[in-house]
């Protein structure tokens, strides 16, 4: 795959996650009593699910610049680390009460998730496969 579809694959990838993990983190933050806390793991606060947010958003969006300036080894690590913000959803499924969640609420969770994968795969993908500052290869 070359540098132009990949770029295109990673936009497409990461506007769709940021659009889901908005609702996903908008509702988390907002309704925040309203999802089910775990009893044997540490449940964040509001306020820190607020901001990992921004923490998590800030670090894709660091990660979509420096991939469209070639610089893969960076971008990769920034990307992975956004992936987070979506695979973090996982820990929502460790609470008692989840699975009986209103449909809409684990339907952007699961998707959370699922584009978190994506995400994941996409920065592992282009560690493995591109080369710094070099056009990618073609297909």
């Amino acid at each position: 795959m070359d540098h132009d579809r990949a770029l295109r694959l990673l936009t497409t990838t990461l506007a769709v996650a940021v659009a889901v993990s908005i609702v996903h983190y908008a509702d988390n933050y907002f309704n925040y009593d309203e999802f089910p806390q775990s009893d044997t793991l540490p449940n964040p606060s509001a306020a820190l699910v607020g901001l990992s947010w921004f923490l998590f958003t800030a670090a894709g969006a660091a990660g979509y610049l420096l991939f469209r300036r070639r610089s893969y080894v960076l971008a990769c690590i920034s990307l992975g680390f956004y992936s987070g913000s979506g695979l973090v959803g996982i820990l929502h499924y460790s609470a008692e009460g989840m699975t009986e969640a209103v449909w809409w609420r684990q339907a952007h969770v699961i998707a959370d998730i699922l584009l978190g994968a994506a995400m994941l795969a996409f920065a592992v993908w282009a560690a493995l496969s591109l080369r710094e500052g070099q056009p990618a290869r073609r297909a």
